[in-house]
Parts: structure tokens; C-alpha cells; sequence
């Protein structure tokens, strides 16, 4: 198996997309303590300023698992929910890396 990557895509409410990007980024330095590989990234999409995607590769499924499961892991969720319309988490796999 390839490198595992958590992926999301994040729909914020509107007008509440500076108060999303500060809860994400709490959330994000708290996950580099929980086994990411490398920094997390946060883009921002051109056409829709209140649609997110983030990935961030990791150490191990194993890993990923267990950030899911940590109670830190919920209550930065449930908050960053509070801003949010829709949140559609993935977990993929490296395929080719050029």
C-alpha cells in the first residue's frame, strides 16, 4: 500500500469562512502531534470562497485510525461543524508520486 493521505472537503457557512480557517488551523496543529507525516495544507477554492479542501499525508492507516479516535480528535470536529454546511472526509492512498 502506498502512502496513506486524509483528504476533506470543507463547505463553510457563509460569512463565517475567517472563523473556519482559525478552527482548522487549531485543528491542524493539534493533528501534527497525532502522526502526520508532513504539514497539512488548507486550499481555498477561486470560483466558491466558502469551499475548503485539506489533505495531509501520514505515517500509517494504523495512525489515522487512532487520531480518529482520540477524544481530541471529536471536540475539534463538533467545533469546526459549528461553521460549516458540509464536511466530506476521505482517506486515500498514494498512487504514483512524480
Amino acid at each position: 500500500m502506498g502512502q496513506p493521505y486524509t483528504y476533506s472537503v470543507w463547505q463553510v457557512k457563509l460569512g463565517q469562512e475567517e472563523e473556519f480557517v482559525r478552527r482548522w488551523t487549531e485543528f491542524a496543529d493539534w493533528t501534527a502531534l497525532q502522526g502526520l507525516a508532513a504539514a497539512a495544507k488548507l486550499l481555498r477554492d477561486i470560483e466558491d470562497p466558502s469551499r475548503f479542501v485539506s489533505f495531509g499525508p501520514w505515517e500509517s492507516l494504523d495512525t489515522i485510525r487512532s487520531w480518529r479516535h482520540q477524544l481530541g480528535f471529536h471536540e475539534r470536529v463538533v467545533r469546526l461543524h459549528e461553521v460549516l454546511e458540509s464536511f466530506e472526509p476521505s482517506t486515500l492512498e498514494l498512487v504514483v508520486d512524480r
